[in-house]
């Protein structure tokens, strides 16, 4: 099974590949989709939409999963955020993808054990679960494999 990870946001999105055989997560690919401040929002949500498209064409996800907003501190950044969310999930449904979303402490309690783990101690959980000895430098990306492997953990037989 192939799982889109994916870290919403307006400025950056950060994404990821997993594949699951079961018993065994490995990271396929990762990467970011980053839009300028100094363009419209309108033109920065058509590149994310935009470009999330290329991913699911490229790629071909079984499923994706994706972080569910919660109540955020700074609501200068909720809005944005959530629009970015809608067109990523109009990309994911255009494209008939199940869609598998997650609290940042769903994650968190799935990986660490506590839901209020610090991010070192996921990026630890994380690279424990890849087996691999560094990740990519984007906590945004960092948080879309977390994400994925979340989701394998989750699953529901």
């Amino acid at each position: 099974m192939k799982i889109l990870g994916i870290d919403p946001g307006m400025a950056i999105v950060g994404y990821s590949i997993v594949g699951y055989d079961g018993d065994n997560v490995e990271l396929l690919h990762s990467g970011s989709i980053q839009t300028s401040k100094e363009d419209r929002e309108s033109k920065r949500l058509l590149e994310i939409f935009n470009d999330m498209e290329s991913i699911i064409e490229k790629y071909k996800p079984d499923v994706a999963a994706i972080e569910k907003l919660f109540y955020y501190k700074n609501q200068t950044t909720v809005m944005p955020v959530a629009h970015a969310r809608g067109v990523i999930l109009a990309a994911l449904e255009e494209f008939e993808i199940p869609i598998y979303e997650y609290t940042p402490m769903e994650v968190k309690q799935v990986l660490t054990g506590y839901g209020r783990a610090e991010k070192k101690e996921v990026e630890h959980m994380v690279k424990l679960a890849l087996d691999v000895p560094v990740l990519p430098k984007l906590d945004d990306t960092i948080d879309s494999i977390a994400i994925a492997i979340c989701h394998t953990r989750s699953i529901h037989e």
